[in-house]
């Protein structure tokens, strides 16, 4: 739970980044909870530091060109499935349940990826 808690505070921290926070504020010997006291100072040092902040959306646009590379605005369900589980940092199968349902319009079977982005931004302001 402590990385919905993270992300709803408008941080977007990799899961490697998250797992290296849990193992910041979690007791020595791991009981499954977090201490409120150990994870106060830490959360809002984060906070402070803007750490983990969220990508700027021309990049995330340029990302998913990349991946477009017919140019066509969309990418298949099973083009995303691939880029998103075989390449690079591969999603969990509950991180791709989870984008496949806020990104895959289901009469098209395909993610208009600048629908999808425009979505997802965070308001900075």
């Amino acid at each position: 739970e402590i990385g919905t808690i993270i992300r709803s505070l408008g941080c977007c921290p990799s899961e490697g980044e998250l797992h290296d926070l849990l193992a910041e504020v979690e007791e020595e010997e791991p009981t499954g909870y977090i201490r409120y006291e150990k994870f106060l100072p830490v959360m809002t040092k984060v906070l402070l530091e803007r750490r983990y902040r969220p990508i700027p959306e021309d990049v995330l646009l340029r990302a998913f060109e990349v991946l477009d590379s017919a140019k066509r605005g969309f990418l298949t369900k099973e083009e995303l499935i691939k880029y998103m589980t075989e390449e690079g940092e591969p999603f969990s199968q509950e991180e791709m349940e989870e984008m496949l349902s806020a990104a895959i319009d289901p009469d098209s079977n395909s993610i208009n990826y600048k629908e999808y982005i425009a979505m997802m931004v965070i308001d900075e302001n």
